[in-house]
């Protein structure tokens, strides 16, 4: 997406649907503990994951990113066991019709370019993503 796209999106009118601001909305980032990243790392990782949820949520659901945006933008980071694991969670999460983005490190640093490094799960409803990611521990 271009930064006129972008731009036009922050400014658009907003959508006509609108959902309860009572309604909990988080997101998740499933991080790779496999790959041993330094706290550093991880957190460049998220902030990808974040930005790239955030613009996938409003092309598909501008609404339900607003209410996100209205309730706080919660956002919860977890352990993931390894790249195979990751990539089951994503396809259990888009069977339950919820977003889900992957991020792939480019290689620059500490790990190899290619390598599967965080899933951004949602936003979506707490109990949704709760069937997905509920079991996994806090990072």
């Amino acid at each position: 997406m271009g930064l006129r796209s972008f731009i036009h999106r922050l400014t658009a009118p907003k959508p006509l649907r609108s959902l309860s601001l009572d309604e909990k909305l988080k997101m998740v980032f499933v991080v790779n503990h496999e790959l041993k990243m330094g706290k550093g790392k991880i957190a460049a990782q998220v902030a990808h994951a974040a930005v790239k949820a955030t613009l996938a949520c409003g092309e598909r659901d501008p609404a339900l990113l607003d209410a996100w945006f209205k309730t706080g933008q919660k956002k919860i980071c977890v352990k993931g066991d390894s790249a195979q694991h990751l990539e089951q969670l994503s396809i259990d999460a888009k069977k339950n019709g919820l977003l889900a983005n992957k991020i792939h490190d480019a290689g620059h640093t500490q790990i190899p370019a290619g390598s599967f490094t965080v899933l951004a799960i949602g936003p979506c409803r707490d109990e949704d993503i709760e069937t997905v990611s509920g079991d996994l521990k806090l990072l």
